[in-house]
């Protein structure tokens, strides 16, 4: 099943957390931090203007990005967990 955004939100594949801290230690689920990184896997086709347009969205499939700890909601699929967040929670676009 593929999930088609609407308007101005985008679908993103949050990076896996770290397994270890830098000295070796394995961490337990419940102290590992969500990531606030991932990759944009989906995008809506934009807002829409009070005049009827819509104005496209400044990130595209594929860009690694970086977002609020609080942003979207998540959405589990078959093949791992989503989140779904509108384009104004990302915060920076990634090289």
């Amino acid at each position: 099943m593929k999930v088609k955004p609407l308007g101005d939100r985008v679908v993103v594949r949050r990076q896996e957390a770290e397994e270890k801290t830098p000295g070796g230690i394995v961490l337990p689920d419940t102290a590992k931090n969500k990531p606030q990184q991932g990759k944009v896997l989906a995008v809506g086709n934009g807002r829409q203007l009070k005049d009827g347009t819509r104005r496209g969205l400044q990130v595209k499939v594929g860009d690694t990005v970086l977002f609020t700890s609080w942003a979207g909601d998540e959405y589990k699929d078959k093949e791992g967990q989503l989140l779904l967040m509108r384009e104004e929670d990302i915060l920076a676009v990634m090289d």
